[in-house]
């Protein structure tokens, strides 16, 4: 099984595509864990088979709730990898936001070679613009450098580099074989050690579609959203100066009606893409993630395993889940919050022996 890991905050639309289109791509089930309390949206996520959502409240965090979004992103990604590890049928956990469809090819990934324990996904990105008449379904690749200097000459970007070209992230995603002894940070699959693990990739049957600030709106509500959810977190040099200007905007007490131009002319100045250009050039991707054919295969009982462990690991401390904490403080929550169940050892991994 296919599962992917994500910590969000998000409208229920947005959450309804994440879902759909995460599990028509190639997942087989998605664990949520909600960053903020909304009840439509957690009611939709409960009700749905393919689902397994955490209400992060302070229950979860136990007194200890980390202040900054990625460390919380990162600590619920591993200590679900970790309880998926003692999940017979886990075959391979994705790490990815609420704004992002991973597109695997199932056939692809049952070929990767057994002593590869990290896979990556290749990034395209949803092209920005002020509406989209329903989801974006045309998406931008990583270019090469020709491509880059064309669109710099044109004037569609500042400098030929995927880095100026992309609005979000170049490094796509990447998934593990769910282990102790491998850990996911935002984009890798790393050791120990944090040495970033040698990753399969495929950039044609392996990737991922990130909806980063496709339309003047969702620009406003994703950086609202950002900049409320704690301290500054860390950009990419080319989004900083859009993160200060948008905080500097929202300090100055405006209302929702008197910020929205200027939100809006910050998009156009900083984010929105010259689609017609980009599609003449033959530069971008068609895609929707809602035609996917997969269909998921899931395992009650496994489902069923992974669910009670989160729960049971719920009052248990957090922090030893971090990439970098010791493997053996893992370890010992993990076992602990097993509660006494035999194990059973089948080739390289250990399960949980069901009665």
């Amino acid at each position: 099984m296919l599962f992917t890991v994500s910590t969000v905050k998000d409208t229920l639309p947005n959450i309804e595509r994440f879902v759909t289109g995460n599990l028509a791509g190639g997942a087989d089930h998605l664990v949520v864990f909600l960053d903020a309390g909304d009840p439509e949206v957690r009611t939709w996520l409960d009700e749905h088979p393919h689902v397994t959502c955490i209400r992060t409240d302070s229950s979860w965090w136990n007194g200890e709730r980390p202040a900054e979004l990625n460390v919380r992103q990162r600590i619920n990604a591993n200590l679900t990898k970790a309880a998926l590890s003692l999940v017979e049928g886990a075959d391979w956990v994705f790490h990815i936001d609420a704004d992002e469809i991973v597109q695997v090819d199932r056939d692809v990934l049952a070929a990767v070679p057994p002593e590869t324990r990290a896979v990556r996904l290749a990034p395209l990105e949803a092209v920005s613009r002020k509406h989209w008449d329903g989801d974006p379904t045309w998406f931008k690749r990583l270019l090469d450098k020709p491509d880059l200097t064309l669109l710099q000459t044109l004037g569609a970007i500042d400098r030929p580099s995927n880095g100026a070209y992309f609005h979000g992230h170049v490094d796509g995603k990447s998934g593990v074989r769910p282990a102790l002894d491998v850990w996911l940070t935002l984009h890798h699959g790393v050791d120990a050690d944090k040495a970033e693990l040698p990753a399969y990739a495929d950039a044609d049957r392996l990737r991922l579609l990130h909806y980063e600030s496709y339309s003047g709106e969702d620009f406003v509500r994703k950086w609202t959203s950002i900049l409320a959810a704690g301290p500054m977190a860390n950009f990419r040099p080319a989004r900083e100066p859009t993160a200060v200007a948008l905080r500097a905007l929202i300090g100055k007490g405006l209302s929702q009606e008197q910020a929205a131009p200027y939100l809006m002319r910050i998009f156009e100045r900083t984010t929105e893409d010259d689609f017609d250009t980009l599609r003449d050039l033959g530069l971008l991707v068609e895609a929707d993630p809602r035609r996917g054919t997969h269909v998921p295969e899931t395992s009650a009982d496994d489902v069923a395993d992974l669910r009670a462990l989160l729960e049971a690991l719920r009052g248990e401390p957090k922090r030893p889940f971090h990439p970098g904490e010791p493997v053996a403080a893992a370890e010992e929550v993990l076992v602990r919050a097993a509660g006494g169940r035999r194990y059973e050892a089948r080739g390289a991994r250990t399960f949980l022996r069901r009665s």
